[in-house]
């Protein structure tokens, strides 16, 4: 079996929650980008594209600043996928 790192032909979870977060705050790629940045956590929007279309991989610390520059906590980033592996 060929382990690639994907869940459900996914290279995140949090892609489609992080397009929904960001446009709701009215944020662009691009300026999502420059705040990173400013915390010390490079994403280029390129990367940040791929991450929204599920294409790339996120780092934990990287979810953890995109919580903080989207006013956000990690849950709601997480809750899809939280939600799905708890036991009833």
């Amino acid at each position: 079996m060929k382990n690639c790192g994907k869940y459900e032909d996914n290279l995140n979870v949090i892609g489609p929650i992080l397009r929904e977060k960001r446009k709701e705050k009215h944020i662009s790629l691009e300026s999502l980008s420059s705040k990173l940045l400013l915390l010390g956590i490079n994403i280029p929007v390129t990367s940040l594209h791929r991450i929204e279309n599920n294409q790339r991989t996120v780092r934990d610390y990287e979810i953890c600043a995109l919580s903080v520059v989207l006013d956000v906590d990690v849950s709601d980033l997480l809750g899809s996928i939280t939600e799905k592996f708890k036991i009833s």
